[in-house]
């Protein structure tokens, strides 16, 4: 590795405390920058060309093979870290081999708006793993953006980003206030549609070939006031067996592969 590489052992080390810091979403926020743990992620955020700050390594294994060449091409620094610098940065009980620390990306508000959109909202979504799964899911199908409403788990919480398995860094994906945006959605022609299991009309007797934001509630509470207003059609999943509903991560899956089915199959 001809790539300068620096040294860190002690956890009261200043870099290791702004880096362990970024577990906490108030010092992400300052920073405008986030973790991302592992060589699947590190190695997801450079072959995006995200701008990735810093990657450390575990110094006691070494530069992991895959990501080898990519560093090399990369501006990033380089850090050779202990273990107990490893664990104290990362959120998993196993630390993994190396994290990086990437600063905040900048999604494409346009992407919410292309013809024939299709874009996935999240409203009051807290659950980092559904959240983390339904961008996987609109990554899969080839959605447009993800907007993240407030009351959603934060995007670049830790157990969010381990669990879009680099998706965020595939698609837009916006934070911010549904009250900016539904209104201007609804304004373009873009049709809103929600679930719900008092829905008269199957979501496989929709048509989703015109642009469209689909409308995910929390699980215990659904949709908020603004959304249910701003809803222009609300349709339901068939069940036929005996469980009462499906987690909102695997309803968006089914809604989203239904639109995928119809606009490309």
């Amino acid at each position: 590795m001809n790539k300068p590489i620096s040294h860190i052992t002690s956890i009261q080390n200043d870099t290791v405390k702004a880096m362990a810091a970024l577990l906490d979403k108030k010092h992400r926020d300052r920073s405008d920058a986030f973790l991302v743990e592992g060589v699947h992620l590190v190695q997801e955020s450079l072959l995006a060309g995200a701008d990735v700050l810093k990657v450390v390594y575990d110094a006691a294994r070494g530069i992991p093979a895959e990501l080898r060449e990519l560093l090399e091409q990369s501006s990033c620094e380089l850090i050779a870290a202990s273990s107990a610098v490893m664990s104290k940065c990362t959120g998993t009980d196993s630390p993994p081999p190396v994290f990086g620390i990437v600063a905040k990306l900048k999604p494409d508000l346009s992407a919410l708006y292309r013809e024939h959109s299709l874009v996935v909202v999240l409203d009051g979504v807290r659950d980092p793993g559904n959240v983390g799964t339904i961008i996987r899911s609109a990554d899969a199908v080839g959605a447009d953006a993800v907007l993240i409403g407030d009351g959603s788990v934060d995007l670049y919480n830790p157990k969010t980003v381990r669990s879009t398995m680099g998706s965020l860094f595939h698609l837009p994906i916006v934070e911010g206030s549904l009250s900016d945006y539904l209104p201007e959605a609804a304004s373009r022609g873009i049709q809103l549609v929600g679930t719900s299991l008092q829905a008269e009309k199957s979501c496989y007797s929709h048509n989703w070939t015109v642009p469209t934001w689909l409308l995910l509630g929390s699980e215990s509470h659904g949709l908020s006031p603004l959304a249910l207003e701003s809803v222009s059609t609300s349709v339901i999943i068939p069940m036929r067996g005996q469980s009462e509903s499906l987690n909102v991560a695997m309803a968006a899956t089914v809604l989203l592969y239904e639109a995928l089915r119809q606009r490309e199959f």
